[in-house]
């Protein structure tokens, strides 16, 4: 029989294995939305579902990424390809995949979830029934018929999530399902532990791609909002984080050496200015080239992201708008040549003015038109988004000092919109859709369909049209071949360049902060390997996941 200090032993290394075994863990703590509280919600067609179901248990059929040309990295699918008359895309399924459950991963299980969407709309908010006409099994192969050429429909389709038909196939209202132990096919499955404060999702034992993955669980805690996640940042609890952290060089990053960031630029903010304004000194000044380049230079794009935006954003210089996050896609001639009327700079917007015929008649300090009409400008933001606010402000003080009169406005978001939509503005700020490449932004800001109708988006509502632009825009996704779409983009780049349609101040940035302590191979700007974001909607996470290593 043991002792009693024998006995003592075991219930001790009874009590503490649990424990030494989760230490033994590589949990890295994410932080992938902020939660009010978490339900246990795994259905990645809802919305309500927790933000680490995409990607992390159901993995895409391809990633494409974004920072480096939208080069697609083969998941799920092993290739995928068009027919020459590009109305067919067939993805070919990577052999021995198998469900976390082990049961084979195939074709049919794709062409179902596709199926699935189609028989409930209301889990496929993105519509693809209008791209897509059908689609079937070959084999390994899943194939789509398209309803029209269309080349960013192969992006469109890995972004639905592909689910298990074995499983999915008896559940009777999928729109319902909680899915709160889900079988998937991606990197982490099995849930491990599920509170409302937190929920750790450890490795799929059936996962394909074991061998390159590092990391055994993702660990979640339930953060409600900003002030939360920044009690716990700054004391090292969070490895992966994408929020707003004010004056981060003192608040995160001084307080560790492994306390790191990365703010790579992201979607383009602008001054849009209205080529239909009713008022008529306004309208002749903003029809008039010089006038808009000087306006351009007038403004101080790096002071605005300093006080605005508290230094998170990048100088966007680029005349097109384009911006650094698709600088792949850029003519850097054209680029050059106008980056001088993108450019901070007094004197230079004053000569031009003035050369222009814009003079001070009055002698009241701001100038009139070349006709002699009075100018003052309104420039407008959105009550509540003080970010905007601000930057509007530094624009009308900066307008000023080359003697244009401007002043600020401020106005519900429906009555800021409605302005735009209507035409009835001077110059307003926006941000802009933003998407694998610049065709979304592109054609929603750009295209003269989108300022027809007021359920159109407020974008394009500077008014501003040219015919050639409109075709170059509605032929980009009818070419399989990035250099033809390369050069189109340098056409589209040259005629928004050379009519300085709008004023492009700053790329907003994809905020992301990341602790070196537990894990090494982050993504900064040494190794740029992609959009470094924990957030759902970037499936570049995965990549990010695969390439982490426990810090020895």
């Amino acid at each position: 029989m043991p002792s009693k200090k024998t006995l003592a032993a075991l219930v001790l290394a009874a009590l503490t294995a649990p424990q030494a075994l989760a230490e033994q863990r590589h949990e890295l703590t994410i932080v992938a939305d902020f939660y009010p509280t978490m339900i246990r919600n795994f259905n990645p067609y809802l919305s309500t579902n927790l933000r680490t179901t995409t990607d992390f248990i159901y993995e895409p059929l391809v990633v494409f990424n974004q920072m480096h040309g939208n080069k697609p990295v083969m998941r799920l699918a092993e290739n995928y390809y068009l027919s020459e008359d590009l109305m067919q895309v067939t993805f070919e399924i990577r052999e021995g995949v198998k469900w976390s459950d082990g049961k084979p991963f195939s074709a049919e299980d794709v062409v179902y979830s596709f199926d699935l969407i189609r028989e409930k709309p209301e889990l496929d908010p993105k519509g693809m029934d209008r791209w897509i006409k059908s689609v079937r099994q070959d084999g390994n192969k899943a194939i789509f018929d398209l309803t029209e050429v269309n080349t960013n429909v192969p992006y469109e389709i890995s972004t639905i999530p592909i689910v298990p038909k074995h499983i999915w196939k008896d559940i009777e209202k999928p729109e319902l399902f909680t899915n709160e132990n889900p079988v998937g096919s991606g990197p982490f499955t099995e849930i491990d532990t599920f509170t409302p404060q937190l929920y750790v999702q450890c490795r799929n034992p059936n996962y394909w791609d074991n061998d390159n993955l590092e990391v055994d669980c993702l660990r979640v805690p339930q953060i409600a909002n900003n002030d939360q996640l920044l009690s716990k940042i700054i004391k090292s609890e969070l490895d992966w984080t994408g929020a707003f952290i004010p004056d981060i060089d003192i608040t995160y990053a001084a307080r560790s050496p492994h306390h790191k960031y990365w703010y790579p630029a992201a979607s383009p903010q602008a001054f849009v200015l209205n080529f239909k304004s009713p008022h008529p000194g306004n309208n002749e000044a903003i029809n008039n080239i010089d006038f808009r380049r000087a306006f351009s230079m007038s403004i101080d794009r790096q002071k605005i992201i300093n006080i605005a935006f508290y230094g998170n954003g990048v100088v966007n210089d680029y005349a097109s708008g384009l911006g650094k996050v698709f600088e792949f896609w850029a003519d850097p001639e054209i680029y050059n040549k106008h980056k001088g009327y993108n450019t901070y700079n007094v004197v230079n917007a004053k000569a031009m003015l003035k050369e222009a015929g814009f003079v001070d008649v009055d002698g009241d300090g701001f100038v009139e038109t070349p006709t002699g009409k009075p100018i003052e400008l309104e420039l407008q933001s959105p009550t509540g988004w003080t970010d905007f606010n601000n930057a509007v402000q530094l624009g009308v003080e900066q307008l000023q000092a080359v003697g244009i009169k401007a002043k600020a406005r401020t106005a519900d978001f429906a009555v800021y919109n409605q302005a735009m939509l209507s035409g009835t503005y001077d110059v307003a700020y926006t941000n802009y859709f933003n998407g694998a490449d610049p065709y979304r932004y592109w054609s929603t800001g750009y295209h003269s369909r989108f300022q027809e109708g007021e359920s159109m988006p407020r974008y394009a509502m500077h008014f501003f049209k040219n015919a050639e632009l409109d075709r170059l825009l509605d032929t980009f996704y009818k070419t399989d071949k990035q250099d033809e779409q390369k050069l189109i983009a340098h056409q589209i780049q040259k005629i928004i360049a050379e009519n300085q349609v709008t004023v492009p101040v700053m790329s907003g940035v994809d905020v992301y902060q990341f602790n070196e302590s537990r894990f090494t191979g982050w993504w900064n700007e040494g190794n740029p390997k992609g959009r470094p974001s924990s957030w759902a909607g970037v499936p570049e996470r995965l990549l990010h996941v695969l390439g982490l290593k426990p810090r020895a």
